[in-house]
């Protein structure tokens, strides 16, 4: 059985939303309430992330942009809110990342799931977009890399596509961005044809799906693309953007994919590469039962997939 990290804290449950959002305190909740009542929560290593730093932060996003958050209370857009704490908790979702790679590096743990609020991979190195206020993701492995993981492997399974995280590395060939989700959908990235630029070019691989793709066609982006991907590149580290509004129950978006799917992503998704790190950071998922059960099935195949 692996040693796998569950990087959670209460302060992820301070991050308060308006009434009737969706990304609401009510999905940590879910999530941990579900582990609790299974089998698997007292075989985790439980780990407390830390607050990232701004040199941490600054890694990703511009001066300008971080002095605003610091200052910042209310609506940056439709979506996003800032709230008393949340600038706290996004330096600690941040820092959850960190953690995790630290204690990876030091064989503490071989793989690590961050239960992390607010999400990271919309926002932009310059703005907060859809839900996401710092990019965890991308933070995450920046200092993966100043820890000497150089090549670094980013998957994102999340039902909207992750265009703060493409377009942070995509002139970069150190981290490659490999990404599925509901095309054309929020936030309206991620066609086929977009694959990084200058060296990053051909570093970036995006497979768009259908509104009602299901479990049959993901099993094709990550049992015969993913695999190849991987291989080409020899990542040092995996970090997965785990969103889990590509599920059939999802309110938000229309994909089909279904707990069995959910645990063949996984699986493939460890499978492709076992001798290194993983580290999976929870970004969406509105339904709360799906999102727990998802959860569930993702930790059993953290600790189980050889």
């Amino acid at each position: 059985m692996k040693k796998v990290g569950f990087i959670y804290d209460d302060i992820f449950l301070r991050h308060a939303m308006p009434e009737g959002h969706p990304e609401s305190k009510d999905r940590l909740t879910a999530i941990t309430d579900a582990l609790k009542k299974s089998s698997y929560w007292d075989k985790l290593v439980h780990i407390k992330p830390r607050c990232a730093s701004s040199d941490d932060i600054l890694a990703v996003h511009t001066p300008a942009y971080y002095s605003r958050v610091l200052k910042f209370t209310g609506y940056f857009d439709a979506d996003t809110y800032v709230s008393e704490h949340t600038v706290e908790a996004a330096h600690m979702a941040a820092g959850a990342l960190l953690e995790a790679v630290d204690r990876c590096r030091d064989k503490a743990i071989d793989r690590a799931f961050c239960a992390v609020r607010p999400p990271g991979h919309h926002a932009e190195a310059d703005r907060a977009m859809g839900f996401c206020i710092f990019n965890n993701i991308a933070i995450g492995a920046r200092y993966a890399q100043k820890q000497g993981y150089k090549k670094v492997f980013i998957i994102d399974f999340d039902v909207h596509h992750g265009n703060g995280t493409q377009h942070i590395f995509e002139e970069d060939d150190s981290v490659f961005y490999f990404s599925t989700h509901e095309y054309p959908h929020y936030p309206g990235t991620g066609a086929d044809g977009e694959h990084g630029r200058g060296k990053g070019q051909g570093f970036t691989y995006n497979i768009p799906m259908h509104y009602g793709s299901g479990d049959k066609d993901f099993f094709s982006a990550y049992h015969d693309y993913l695999p190849l991907q991987v291989r080409k590149f020899q990542p040092d580290i995996m970090l997965v953007s785990a969103g889990y509004d590509l599920h059939a129950r999802d309110p938000l978006a229309g994909l089909r994919v279904t707990n069995e799917g959910i645990r063949s992503i996984v699986r493939s998704i460890l499978q492709s590469c076992p001798e290194i790190p993983n580290i999976f950071c929870l970004e969406g998922g509105y339904n709360l039962l799906a999102l727990s059960e998802s959860v569930v099935i993702t930790v059993t195949e953290l600790l189980s997939c050889e």
